[in-house]
């Protein structure tokens, strides 16, 4: 929780487990569910997708290497998960800031069929202060992307919280859609501290773009705490203004909603 902040506590009225559940069932509309493995192959994909079709509904999107992203649709369509996005990566997980690189991927993504990409934002650069450079692979995501949703990782646990600011702050004037914490490949991922000065950057910019917490969310209950201080921040948000970027996330929250059937 950030500091300063106190979340009001829960109405006499509303019973504690209720509460559970209904954010339980929101959540679960906020995952991006994920893998990203090296060992991924076809039967991760088909089995990623067959948990994504849960009687309680399906996540904001599925996420997945680029080279898996036309069986991610085949199979979408197979199981009727229309609402459901297909996310892919570019530049991940180093974020070289190499343009050819980020254009190249971003439109073999798109040209897949992906909905939404995470790039991974040129962090090396930004904490030497080679700021144009980091401008300018922005400015190439973004125009690689016309169309689809954009999420751009900080990379948040290698930055101070000064230069986490700074970075939210140029990722949302290069126009993307979300600020992303992590890659989930480093030794630190998702931190409310940089949730915080994120959410922060998000509010006082105004408009309509999201935020993204990835990294090591594995229970509800850490889930719960990134949906409270997005509400602290944004106010009422869905899909549309949180994600969260898991995997085994998701089957802790679909055993808190088995356990309410």
């Amino acid at each position: 929780m950030c500091a300063g902040s106190v979340w009001p506590p829960l109405a006499e009225s509303i019973d504690p487990a209720s509460e559970q559940i209904a954010a339980a069932q929101q959540i679960l509309r906020c995952i991006d569910l994920t893998s990203l493995g090296e060992s991924d192959d076809r039967g991760r994909i088909i089995a990623l997708c067959a948990q994504a079709a849960s009687p309680y509904g399906s996540p904001a999107a599925i996420c997945v290497y680029p080279e898996w992203i036309d069986l991610a649709c085949t199979e979408r369509q197979r199981l009727g998960l229309t609402s459901m996005a297909i996310a892919s990566v570019a530049d991940f997980p180093d974020g070289s800031g190499n343009r050819g690189r980020i254009e190249r991927e971003c439109h073999r993504a798109v040209a897949a069929g992906a909905d939404e990409i995470d790039v991974v934002m040129p962090w090396r650069a930004l904490i030497e202060g080679r700021l144009d450079h980091v401008r300018l692979a922005l400015r190439t995501a973004r125009e690689a992307t016309v169309g689809k949703i954009l999420k751009v990782i900080l990379e948040s646990g290698e930055l101070t919280s000064a230069q986490v600011q700074l970075a939210s702050e140029l990722v949302l004037q290069s126009g993307a859609d979300f600020l992303k914490t992590s890659t989930g490949k480093r030794a630190i991922g998702a931190t409310p501290a940089a949730a915080c000065i994120m959410l922060e950057v998000l509010r006082e910019h105004g408009g309509t773009a999201g935020f993204k917490a990835a990294g090591g969310i594995r229970t509800l209950a850490s889930a719960i705490d990134y949906l409270r201080l997005a509400q602290q921040y944004l106010g009422a948000v869905d899909s549309s203004r949180i994600r969260i970027g898991a995997s085994a996330l998701w089957q802790d929250v679909i055993d808190v909603l088995d356990s309410a059937r």
